[in-house]
């Protein structure tokens, strides 16, 4: 039965990724806007839904090492293996795109967690701190997106339909969101199921396939879009969903039960989290396509970090 969910997980992740991706650019193209800012807003909050589904849900079962574990492994696998795998498949075109300045506060969110992780504990006021710089961010791209509402949409003419209906777009974002987060829980279930028989002690299970499972949303989704010439999508989505797993999930988490933060972490996967984030400079400073190479180099970076998990004994 728990190889079933991860099967029909699987499926549904699939079909949800290529329908929100599909949405998310029709309603890009109908508003005028960027389909990157889409990405760093819908697309990402949507595809960080299990995140923070999973960590709510251990801080009120008084487990917070897994809520905040996995919202560091969440966004580690993000920038290795949610771009890394679908480069594989189809070079990300970063060239094309400007993520300059998102991937800036993307660094600034990060190092803001780290400076209150050595707090010792992020209660309710560093939550607060956390919620409001989303609310800046969020500020920063509805004035990035009314700056481009006039956009010509010529310019994406071949990537979607201009003249979706309305309904349409909303059904297929809706239904996209619902089913990724319906698949990542099938499908994550499953896993942690067989990985208990398997006698994975539980840390091992939140660092690996925990995070790993909730992240599934946003590899399914840069794969497609990936593979539809959607780079600014596949960028945003991973950008987005780290600057979201940071600033709205651990915040929310924060309020709601004080996060006590393994040292551990502090010595180790905070800092990977931190060196992962800069591994991207070249593609989004520079500006260079996120070709084969590049990624079966982040891919082998995340299988390294997973050794040291798994076999190590350094990871929290």
């Amino acid at each position: 039965m728990d190889l079933v969910k991860i099967a029909l997980g699987l499926v549904l992740l699939l079909l949800a990724g290529d329908v929100l991706v599909k949405g998310a650019v029709a309603l890009a193209l109908r508003l005028g806007i960027p389909s990157l800012i889409v990405g760093l807003t819908v697309v990402a909050f949507g595809t960080s839904a299990p995140e923070l589904l999973v960590s709510v849900n251990a801080a009120l079962a008084g487990q917070p090492g897994i809520a905040l574990g996995n919202v560091v492994g969440s966004n580690i696998v993000n920038m290795l293996v949610i771009l890394g795998l679908p480069a594989l498949i189809s070079v990300i075109h970063a060239s094309q795109i400007d993520t300059r300045r998102s991937y800036a506060m993307m660094l600034a969110a990060s190092a803001l967690l780290i400076g209150l992780a050595f707090m010792g504990t992020i209660g309710r006021w560093q939550g607060l701190v956390l919620l409001g710089a989303l609310v800046l961010i969020l500020a920063d791209n509805l004035r990035s997106a009314r700056a481009h509402r006039n956009a010509r949409a010529a310019e994406e003419e071949d990537l979607g339909d201009p003249h979706m209906p309305w309904v349409k777009i909303s059904g297929f974002i809706g239904l996209g969101l619902l089913g990724l987060a319906f698949g990542a829980d099938l499908l994550v279930d499953g896993a942690v199921a067989v990985a208990r028989i398997a006698g994975l002690s539980e840390t091992v299970i939140g660092l690996t396939l925990v995070a790993i499972g909730t992240s599934l949303p946003e590899l399914v989704t840069s794969v497609m879009a990936a593979l539809r010439k959607q780079a600014d999508v596949a960028l945003g989505n991973v950008i987005g969903s780290n600057i979201f797993n940071i600033a709205a999930i651990l915040g929310t988490t924060a309020v709601i039960a004080p996060l006590p933060v393994p040292a551990e972490m502090l010595q180790f996967d905070l800092w990977v989290m931190l060196a992962a984030a800069l591994t991207l400079a070249p593609f989004v400073v520079l500006r260079k396509d996120i070709g084969r190479l590049s990624g079966l180099v982040l891919l082998v970076l995340y299988l390294l970090y997973m050794g040291v998990l798994l076999w190590g004994g350094i990871g929290a």
